[in-house]
């Protein structure tokens, strides 16, 4: 019960950190999370103390999230790059694990060699959350982040790889470089041609389901999320690597079906937004279970008398600024010694130093670390040597690597957002508010008496996304309050008109002229207006108000009557306004928006409606329901329409009404549709 309150705990903890990091979008999730994990290891009643065994937390954390990133992968990339990714992911993670190895027996020498080696694999890989968040914050160009996405792929294999003999290697203490290599290339070569294997056995099984008909979005989203932890317990059962099979698996990544159809459209929908949740939630319980640990991990060390804490400090800027600098002179030295070869091919366009120098420079504070290191980490064995110790260096090194691609990192490769992306914004909010004010428009039209109240909710949720489209991008609609006020026009002409005819008395209709004089005085306050005409209209309703009220004092006995005769006129006026605005919305040549006309005239069909009706019945709302839904898929199906409609005028591009649609899909598996 323990464990589970405390699951529920961290992802709460996770929840909270997506909320932050939208309100402070320029400090980086991990960051966020490690601080709210120390908070709540500072504010917890007891000491939280999490001991996970290290086969089941490799499977249960890392398995799927190297899955996810081998599945996301750019394939294309990965194979253009193949040359400097592969020299980061393999030659770059031996250098880093043998410097840091080195530098952390020098630099403490209560560390044996083989556990300091095992810091320096599990330190080796790059976080890609942190590189894919740069993005957004820094100018990092094209080629150099395409090679660090890879590269954050390959490396975690690699690193693991090599944390896991250097792990075996501090446990036993034997260490046989030709028994260490064959060993290598088995568990290597053998996890690669396994998870392979399993993908395409994967694909094969998704195929004879499908050519039963009995598969679904469920079952390929239910599927696609057990084949990492499928993947890598055969691979473990037949002592290959696990990890290398994972990445092998989700590179091929065959489970998805390569036609393009509705169906498969949404499928891949659900299952990227499954995925992404998965992702974000594991990413986010690691780091908060590192914040959670940090200062036990910090009391247990730095009341340690043996070292002292200044020193601990000093060690763990020394270890970061190792692995920056074997970073960076790999990157320079690789890339100045492919320029040199293309020169003395006679190739032109050679990068120059400078250039080097920059790209290096970005590239290497870029290479933040997180997830997989704290991941590896977290699985060392209880009785390693100095563990406490090596967690909280590896700790120290993570976090100061954090702040630097957050902050450093958008300092030298400042964004450089052109102007012309704020009107490329504007103009999809504009083109989208158009969509949807078309399907209001059709909607509309094809309204019978039957369908009409389902109709309204309908117009109703369409008028809803259009606000919060205009209060995401602050587009002002003037002329909500200007028809507002030419409604209770109508509204006072049709009084005069039944006053006149003698349908109603005088007294009644001057008593509905007050209250709609009331809303108009109202309507013009909210709206700010202090012209010449709002000082008319509010020293006429004045006047109305106290000629009302003369004609309220005069003796009236049949009191019931005349509320009847009020509610009769207040529907008869409504019904007025509602085939004014109908028509309007009908028109061709209608100048106002679409969702302010259909919002209106759903409020006056609402109040028509409890002008005329009681309250209604279970099997009322029953039927309602059941209309709305029916008629909400219609209205997608024409929300699908107007956006191609769109793209094939050229007012959308290609990529915004991919996303449109990609919208709409998951509406109409919202409304009921199989999943």
């Amino acid at each position: 019960m323990e464990a589970l309150e405390l699951a529920l705990v961290l992802l709460a903890v996770v929840l909270v950190s997506s909320v932050i990091t939208q309100l402070v979008p320029k400090v980086s999730a991990p960051l966020v999370q490690i601080v709210l994990g120390i908070a709540l290891a500072l504010l917890a009643p007891q000491q939280i103390d999490i001991t996970l065994d290290p086969e089941l937390f490799m499977v249960l954390f890392v398995a799927p999230l190297l899955y996810d990133e081998a599945k996301n992968a750019d394939k294309a990339a990965l194979w253009r790059y193949r040359g400097p990714v592969l020299g980061l992911a393999i030659g770059l993670v031996v250098l880093t694990v043998l410097a840091m190895g080195y530098a952390v027996h020098v630099a403490l020498p209560l560390i044996p060699l083989a556990c300091a080696f095992a810091l320096g694999a599990a330190l080796s890989p790059t976080d890609p959350i942190a590189v894919a968040s740069l993005s957004e914050t820094a100018e990092i160009p094209k080629r150099s982040s395409s090679i660090l996405k890879a590269e954050s792929l390959l490396n975690d294999a690699s690193g693991i790889v090599s944390f896991q003999f250097a792990v075996a290697l501090g446990m036993t203490g034997a260490f046989s470089l030709a028994d260490a290599t064959q060993d290598f290339v088995f568990s290597f070569i053998g996890g690669l041609v396994l998870g392979a294997l399993m993908g395409y056995l994967g694909n094969l099984l998704v195929r004879l389901v499908r050519r039963t008909g009995l598969e679904n979005t469920t079952f390929h989203v239910l599927f696609e999320v057990l084949v990492p932890f499928i993947i890598y317990l055969v691979a473990e059962f037949f002592h290959v690597s696990g990890i290398i099979a994972v990445v092998a698996g989700g590179l091929v990544n065959v489970i998805s079906p390569r036609e393009s159809n509705p169906s498969v459209s949404r499928m891949n929908i659900v299952s990227t937004s499954v995925w992404r949740v998965i992702s974000f939630g594991l990413n986010g319980v690691v780091f908060v279970l590192l914040g959670t640990q940090l200062p036990q991990a910090m009391a247990h060390t730095w009341e340690d008398v043996t070292i002292n804490n200044g020193y601990l400090l000093l060690v763990i800027l020394a270890l970061t600024a190792v692995l920056l600098v074997v970073r960076f002179l790999w990157i320079l030295i690789t890339s100045r010694l492919k320029a040199h070869r293309k020169t003395k091919q006679g190739a032109s366009g050679c990068p120059s130093l400078r250039d080097d120098l920059y790209e290096s420079l970005v590239m290497t504070l870029s290479g933040a670390k997180g997830t997989i290191s704290l991941a590896v980490m977290f699985n060392l064995p209880n009785m390693f040597p100095q563990r406490e110790l090596l967690i909280f260096l590896a700790c120290g090194v993570i976090v100061v690597t954090l702040l630097i691609a957050t902050f450093i990192v958008p300092v030298i490769a400042p964004s450089k957002t052109p102007k012309k992306s704020a009107d490329a914004q504007k103009k999809e909010q504009e083109a989208a508010i158009d969509i949807l004010r078309g399907v209001i428009e059709e909607l509309a039209a094809h309204q019978t008496p039957e369908t009409r109240y389902a109709t309204q909710l309908v117009i109703t949720s369409y008028n809803d996304r259009i606000s919060r489209i205009k209060s995401s991008g602050s587009i002002q609609d003037e002329a909500e309050n200007k028809l507002h006020l030419k409604c209770l026009e109508w509204e006072r002409e049709r009084t005069k008109q039944l006053v006149d005819a003698g349908d109603f008395s005088p007294a009644v209709g001057y008593r509905n002229l007050v209250r709609l004089d009331s809303v108009e005085s109202l309507l013009c306050h909210r709206a700010g207006n202090r012209t010449f005409s709002g000082l008319l209209v509010r020293i006429r309703s004045v006047a109305r108000k106290g000629i009302g009220a003369l004609i309220q004092s005069l003796p009236d006995a049949l009191v019931a009557d005349r509320l009847l005769e009020r509610r009769n006129l207040q529907l008869a006026c409504a019904q007025y306004v509602i085939s004014k605005l109908q028509k309007m919305l009908a028109s061709p040549e209608i100048d106002v928006p679409a969702e302010v006309a259909g919002t209106l005239l759903v409020e006056y069909q609402r109040a028509a409606r409890s002008l005329t009706s009681d309250s209604p019945s279970i099997t009322m709302l029953t039927n309602l329901a059941a209309k709305s839904t029916d008629i909400e898929r219609f209205a997608l199906q024409l929300e699908l329409e107007q956006i191609q409609k769109f793209y094939e005028d050229g007012i959308i591009s290609r990529t915004f009404a991919r996303r449109m649609r990609e919208n709409v899909n998951l509406m109409q598996l919202d409304i009921g549709d199989t999943i």
